[in-house]
């Protein structure tokens, strides 16, 4: 550190570097360094680093995910075994069974997909709910 002399040579050394610093944040935020610099070159490693090294968690789970499943009609999809349903087109009767198997009262059938063997029999029932 510089020694300044005189009663306010210790005030003035502290408020110089707090102009320095204050100079190199306003210098980084505005970014006023050529393309051909070594700044710019840091800067460019910098952002690569955050790009392919940034964990996946860090951008999961928030409100945009939470708005997205409001926006979509369909919660979740149940596998229902063909024992279960005589005749998918009864939604009614799916409701019944899929709120049984879901131990959800207020589940709502939105779509009934057939699933079927290699036979052709039908094996299951994709049944959309919400």
């Amino acid at each position: 550190m510089t020694r300044f002399a005189g009663p306010f040579g210790l005030a003035f050394a502290h408020r110089l570097r707090g102009v320095d610093l204050l100079s190199l944040l306003r210098k980084l935020f505005f970014w006023n360094y050529a393309r051909n610099t070594w700044q710019w070159d840091v800067l460019c490693v910098v952002i690569l680093i955050f790009i392919f090294l940034t964990p996946k968690s860090w951008f999961e789970g928030g409100e945009r995910r939470a708005l997205s499943a409001h926006q979509n009609s369909v919660a979740s999809t149940v596998l229902v075994g063909a024992e279960l349903i005589e005749n998918a087109d009864d939604r009614g009767r799916v409701e019944q069974v899929v709120r049984t198997l879901t131990n959800r009262p207020q589940a709502q059938v939105v779509n009934v997909r057939s699933v079927k063997g290699n036979d052709g029999k039908t094996r299951a029932y994709e049944v959309d709910i919400r």
